[in-house]
């Protein structure tokens, strides 16, 4: 089943790692990610630029966009994985060991659909 673990964490201190303290971090990470690649476990995963960076089209009968992120709140989304694991104990167990590895923020999981454009779905 596939599940989606997204990122949040306060971008300021973040972005405000040195290289040294990212690298640490990013190492640590990367002890994960082998095992789950390794175990077929882990799909895509990404790091997003800072909500500086960001635009948002807000959805109404006149669609606008505006700089940033839709919601201001404490902690920023920062990033995501997708996760191809047996359920939702196994995906928050993935999140409780990334979150060692990685200071602060919180993991939030969820469970995802693949979409595929222009595929026909069976059944």
């Amino acid at each position: 089943m596939l599940y989606m673990l997204l990122c949040y964490n306060n971008q300021d201190e973040v972005m405000g790692w040195t290289q040294a303290q990212d690298d640490a971090v990013m190492g640590r990470l990367s002890v994960v990610h082998d095992r789950l690649i390794a175990e077929g476990k882990m799909g895509p995963s990404g790091r997003l630029s800072a909500t500086t960076t960001a635009k948002t089209l807000v959805k109404t009968d006149a669609p606008f966009v505006v700089d940033g992120p839709f919601a201001e709140t404490k902690e920023q989304f920062l990033g995501f994985y997708v996760l191809d694991v047996a359920d939702m104990d196994e995906a928050l167990d993935i999140a409780r060991e990334l979150g060692v590895a990685n200071p602060g923020g919180a993991y939030e999981v969820r469970p995802m659909r693949l979409y595929l454009p222009g595929a026909i779905a069976a059944g």
